[in-house]
């Protein structure tokens, strides 16, 4: 069984691939978000989490999740992977504490770089599309080492931290989470159509239409599928996101 969440698709297409090399159930965390949450597992079977890197750290919906989750068997053999546009800060340590507070261990962790989407932020935006058709092709090989090796329970963890993950993840990500993961910043410019695209591709469906122009509730993890799906670029995240691109797998 494979849990993902995904915003504008790396994510989802990594549990994609692992769940058709191993013939694994695949579970939208965003589908069951608000659900009981009570899984059935075989004695031994494997439970994988597929996700991206937020703000140097798993996204909060998806420590949501592992906090309140019931399993009927305990995981024999529990991995994840991330995906990321460059490090992944202490991200495996964070996952880790988290599914030990259950009472599980995280045998293998794994990261897959793959293109940029993290746009809020004065020097941060997408990648060029040659760096990006890199990425994805080098992440293929990836993902089809990743998935051999979990098919051999291989326990591992093969995450890049990058420099300064520590101050990256413990210092910096809780100011990110508090101040840059609100929706109170996004906006619509004049080019909205009101297709109402945004509100299709939100995974928390965290967006409805008002007269026509999308509205944001609090239920939001910052995972910007909105802004990157919008066929107009009419979504806008402050002052921020002037001039930067869009990103949406695979490469439109």
């Amino acid at each position: 069984m494979i849990f993902y969440f995904s915003g504008t698709g790396n994510s989802r297409w990594v549990a994609e691939q692992l769940s058709t090399a191993g013939a694994e159930e695949l579970v939208a965390i965003a589908d069951v978000y608000a659900s009981d949450r009570r899984f059935v597992l075989r004695p031994d079977e494997k439970v994988g989490f597929v996700f991206p890197v937020y703000s140097w750290g798993p996204p909060s919906i998806v420590l949501q999740l592992i906090a309140s989750v019931q399993f009927s068997e305990k995981p024999a053999y529990l991995y994840f992977v991330c995906t990321c546009g460059d490090d992944t800060g202490k991200t495996a340590e964070i996952f880790c504490k988290a599914v030990g507070r259950r009472g599980w261990k995280c045998q293998a962790g794994f990261s897959v770089i793959m293109p940029n989407t993290y746009v809020c932020l004065p020097g941060f935006d997408i990648d060029w599309r040659d760096v990006a058709e890199t990425k994805c092709q080098e992440a293929e090989v990836r993902v089809a080492e990743i998935a051999r090796l979990v098919a051999e329970r291989v326990q591992r963890m093969d995450c890049y931290p990058g420099r300064f993950p520590a101050l990256k993840s413990y210092l910096l990500r809780p100011l990110f989470n508090r101040f840059w993961s609100s929706p109170r910043r996004f906006r619509v410019e004049d080019t909205c159509v009101s297709c109402g695209r945004c509100e299709q591709v939100c995974p928390l469906h965290n967006i409805r239409l008002v007269d026509g122009k999308p509205v944001w509730g609090k239920e939001c993890v910052a995972c910007l599928a909105c802004y990157h799906h919008c066929p107009k670029h009419a979504i806008a995240y402050g002052k921020y996101t002037r001039g930067k691109g869009q990103y949406t797998f695979p490469l439109r």
